[in-house]
């Protein structure tokens, strides 16, 4: 008899409406100078961002806090308008687990749009808390700039 062993690793799921049409909130996504204003969790005052927005593209997130300063960077997986962006994501949080991959999903809702939020092979349930927090910041700014 054999002992076999599981080990789950932690997927993130969540999902915003966006007060504006789908086109707008997927290209929101690809807009350096916007990101700017809203990819900032937290208390993060700032964000540094290079994005080269195409399949095989490469990001960088510098995120300056009071106190502390993260890179995250990664790799555009796939880039297909107005419904779906796969990026690769590497922080100081995953690292050591080899990166993990998000996954964002734009539904048309009454001229709303449902953004959907799947994040993947966090390593602990403590990292995906970690982002569960930090996303759902960015997602609140970024639905706040959408309203206006």
């Amino acid at each position: 008899m054999t002992a076999e062993t599981v080990t789950t690793v932690p997927t993130l799921r969540m999902s915003r409406i966006m007060p504006a049409p789908r086109e707008e909130v997927f290209a929101a996504w690809l807009d350096a100078d916007g990101m700017r204003a809203w990819m900032c969790p937290g208390d993060i005052r700032k964000t540094d961002v290079e994005i080269d927005p195409r399949v095989g593209g490469r990001f960088r997130f510098v995120m300056h806090g009071v106190e502390d300063t993260y890179e995250m960077t990664g790799e555009y997986v796939e880039i297909t308008p107005p419904s779906r962006i796969v990026f690769t994501w590497i922080s100081h949080a995953v690292q050591g687990v080899g990166g993990s991959l998000v996954t964002l999903e734009f539904r048309e809702k009454g001229g709303e749009t449902e953004l959907a939020l799947t994040h993947e092979r966090l390593g602990s349930a403590e990292v995906a808390a970690q982002h569960e927090s930090g996303w759902g910041s960015i997602l609140d700014k970024l639905a706040a700039r959408m309203a206006g």
